[in-house]
């Protein structure tokens, strides 16, 4: 029950608060972590592809297996100190997994510069969460890349890390920002990493491949509940979901495509180089940036239905295995 209220508190600080600048952030030493880990792994083994796999592979053990070893001796501490002093630490760290108003708050930025024709800092201000160049996006372009981000970063985001917390509280959710952040570094199919981060990549796959799948149901659910196209979200779904190199991605962003009857994805550069992805979705309009502010709209009532299920489900667990 504690850990549950504990991911109730958590999703409230996060819709209330974000993430203050001034907080020391757990995603912040992971990245730390991860450097170091490279640096290391790096150095003990062979400079040969083979190496390098194994060395990923180390990283891809070491980093979850450490966090979640942590956080559980962190959190078991906590609780032997005072019940109170545990709950505490699960609240702030649920808080800290979760990115809902994040998402919304940057992708929101990126509306209100294209909203007065600032092309540059909409470029900008995009840049900041997405992968891909934006220095040349034209404004649809940049519209498209902030709807895309807020689709698909709603599943590892904010449903991943409920279902994460959910199931084994905050040493899991934690050890599943880990996974994530590991494959946001390393996980890049380019001459640095092809090999060193095939293995973050593949367990970042694993991680998300049932939260990806709810999230797209939720999205569709939550696109009909807020009055946009929920039948083409699910059509588009089950037709373009696969549109992607990753098993996960176009999950969501293919349902939030038909939800808003847009185009998403396509050709893009990243890092320079040019990818020439699938598009995803039916152009039956150009996309306009009201779409950012309709994506953002179904996020949150997306967030909602993934907390009060996942809630439900796990209240009802204990009751159910007795029924067995």
């Amino acid at each position: 029950m504690l850990t549950a209220l504990a991911v109730l508190g958590g999703f409230g600080l996060d819709l209330l608060l974000a993430d203050p600048a001034w907080m020391p952030h757990p995603v912040v030493g992971m990245g730390r972590a991860i450097a170091a880990l490279e640096k290391l792994l790096r150095r003990l083994f062979p400079a040969t592809p083979a190496g390098e796999r194994a060395a990923g592979r180390a990283l891809a053990f070491l980093l979850p297996a450490g966090t979640f070893a942590l956080a559980a001796g962190c959190c078991a501490l906590a609780y032997a100190l005072h019940p109170a002093a545990g709950f505490a630490l699960e609240l702030v760290w649920s808080w800290q997994a979760l990115a809902l108003r994040g998402l919304a708050d940057e992708s929101g930025r990126v509306y209100a510069e294209l909203a007065k024709g600032d092309l540059p800092a909409a470029r900008r201000a995009v840049g900041r969460i997405v992968g891909r160049d934006t220095a040349a996006l034209t404004a649809e372009g940049v519209t498209k890349a902030a709807v895309e981000t807020v689709a698909e970063n709603f599943s590892d985001g904010v449903a991943a890390p409920l279902l994460y917390l959910l199931v084994g509280g905050a040493p899991l959710g934690l050890a599943y920002k880990a996974v994530n952040t590991m494959d946001s570094m390393v996980g890049y199919k380019n001459k640095r990493y092809i090999d060193f981060g095939r293995a973050a990549a593949r367990l970042d796959d694993a991680a998300n491949y049932i939260p990806a799948r709810l999230a797209a149901l939720l999205w569709v659910a939550a696109s009909a509940l807020a009055g946009y196209d929920g039948k083409n979200a699910l059509r588009i779904w089950r037709r373009d979901r696969r549109r992607h190199a990753s098993p996960n991605s176009a999950q969501t962003e293919s349902a939030c495509a038909g939800a808003l009857g847009i185009q998403l994805a396509g050709p893009a550069f990243y890092f320079g180089e040019y990818y020439d992805k699938p598009t995803i979705g039916d152009a039956r309009r150009p996309a306009e940036p009201a779409d950012i502010l309709r994506a953002g709209r179904i996020l949150y009532l997306a967030g909602f239905l993934a907390l009060g299920l996942g809630l439900a489900a796990r209240l009802a667990l204990p009751a159910l295995l007795r029924c067995i």
